[in-house]
């Protein structure tokens, strides 16, 4: 049976009447972030950085998909039980916050940067135009000068990438550029064989980006390493000379400042000379080291950066800005940036516009939206001052030789190597083990300590350390400290706590 002419009048101007109300409450909707700021500052700023909370509260993922109800129904549901899903949210995740979380290179909490991030999403801004955001487009320009003035470069050009191995295709896609800037009209077809030279030690984005630029993995030629982890520059020169014999093109080289493992630091000085020599662009992955720039006591680490023709440097590692916040450095003053990435679209991009069209900067990017990074860190920036962020730097260094200083005091353990930097690497040997290096399972056994001692922490939350093996070294702690929240008593319970999860393995 259809519906009357006159049922479908009223249903009509039914929803008339609805198109003049708006779909959002706003009194509730703002009574609802009230209460949900609540439960974030309770679980997740008070209790997450409290050392008498766990770091976090392991379950299974079976069980934690059922606690958590993840199923999205056709109906809405209650203001009270939205909040008890943001309770859930914040109980179950991983408290990196937490003085104890020592697994990743972002840790802590900077209650100005996080201000900054709660600002950044209320206001819910795109960064390609200054019509869009024109406080951001000016904000950023004035950070990434700060950056570069820290590298050394007077001038120079930049921008905020999401996250250090974006960061690190851009300098591969704009070494290619302009070395054969048809690529971007006549693609692959039209190039010949291009290599990209870094250590084993390097970031995998390195040959992420070399498979996703089209370049292959097959041409990422790995240079050795010394024994502390860094690039040799006498086998880059003649891994470069190899190459170029074999009839492939030399495109760039990408040096590490603070490696993710180890936090080795690559001499850029004598490989700036290499590069200069054969004409290479060089790229420093400076994501997890970039920070000492700010140390007068530490800067020396990254002697000769500013000879470099790139830079990635992620401040939400060491400096605490929050995640993600992720600064691409460039020296160059051409606009190569916007000549590479720029598709000129008329929609956003008008030629007449009423204000400066260089400060619509979305043509440098190759996203349309883009997030905007740089508040967190400037808000950061201006609470601290540039002393306040080297102070933080320096304290945790202080921190890794108190730590090493106790650690060598103590049985068991056994560092790889005295740190350059604040990661910590070292095994825990077990008293089963101890003296019997010379056994034949020895290293298979001691290859075993690590994931058990990292699942029985996880599953009691006491604390979080990552793990890995390192070519023919098995698996060994990485301990990487910085967050100013950290203190002595922390480094203390670290390694008693080491001590108490493996001491029966």
């Amino acid at each position: 049976m259809f519906p009357s002419s006159s049922d479908g009048q009223g249903r009509e101007a039914a929803k008339l009447h609805d198109l003049n109300e708006p779909l959002i409450d706003h009194a509730e909707g703002q009574d609802f972030l009230n209460e949900a700021f609540k439960v974030i500052m309770d679980e997740v700023l008070c209790k997450g950085t409290d050392v008498k909370q766990k770091v976090c509260e392991w379950k299974e993922p079976d069980e934690l998909a059922l606690l958590l109800d993840l199923e999205l129904r056709a109906t809405g549901e209650t203001q009270h039980r939205l909040l008890q899903r943001v309770r859930d949210v914040a109980k179950y995740s991983t408290k990196t916050c937490h003085p104890r979380f020592f697994n990743q290179q972002f840790a802590g909490v900077d209650y100005h940067s996080l201000a900054g991030q709660f600002l950044t999403d209320a206001l819910n801004t795109n960064i390609c135009t200054y019509e869009l955001g024109p406080v951001f487009v000016l904000m950023e320009a004035e950070v990434l000068r700060g950056l570069r003035q820290l590298v050394g470069w007077a001038e120079g050009d930049g921008i905020f990438c999401p996250g250090g191995s974006i960061s690190n295709m851009y300098a591969v896609n704009l070494a290619r550029y302009q070395l054969f800037p048809e690529v971007k009209t006549k693609g692959l077809c039209s190039l010949p064989k291009l290599t990209i030279f870094t250590s084993p030690e390097s970031h995998f984005s390195v040959k992420k980006g070399a498979a996703f630029l089209g370049i292959g993995t097959d041409n990422v030629i790995l240079v050795k390493v010394d024994d502390r982890g860094r690039m040799i520059p006498e086998d880059l020169d003649e891994k470069i000379k190899l190459a170029k014999s074999q009839g492939a093109v030399p495109l760039l080289i990408s040096c590490t400042s603070g490696t993710t493992v180890r936090g080795a630091f690559d001499p850029l000085d004598h490989i700036a000379d290499v590069c200069e020599r054969h004409k290479l662009w060089m790229h420093v992955d400076a994501a997890w080291g970039g920070s000492v720039l700010f140390s007068k006591q530490h800067t020396h680490l990254m002697k000769g950066v500013d000879r470099a023709n790139s830079i990635a440097w992620n401040p939400h590692k060491m400096l605490l800005a929050g995640l993600q916040c992720s600064a691409f450095l460039l020296k160059d003053t051409t606009n190569l940036l916007k000549r590479c990435h720029s598709a000129n679209a008329t929609y956003l991009f008008q030629q007449d516009k009423f204000y400066d069209m260089n400060l619509d900067i979305g043509d440098k990017s190759v996203q349309c939206s883009r997030r905007v990074d740089c508040l967190k860190l400037w808000l950061m920036w201006k609470a601290v001052g540039s002393d306040g962020l080297a102070e933080r730097v320096d304290k945790a260094f202080i921190h890794v030789r108190y730590l090493v200083e106790q650690m060598k005091k103590r049985e068991g353990f056994q560092l790889l190597a005295e740190p350059e930097f604040v990661n910590v690497c070292f095994w825990y040997i077990p008293p089963s083990l101890r003296g019997k290096e010379g056994n034949a399972d020895y290293h298979d056994r001691l290859a075993k300590v690590a994931p058990v001692i990292k699942e029985r922490m996880m599953k009691q939350g006491t604390m979080m350390v990552g793990y890995q093996p390192l070519g023919d070294r098995v698996n060994f702690f990485r301990m990487v400290v910085f967050s100013p929240l950290v203190s002595q008593k922390d480094m203390d319970f670290f390694l008693n706590e080491i001590e108490r999860l493996g001491s029966d393995l």
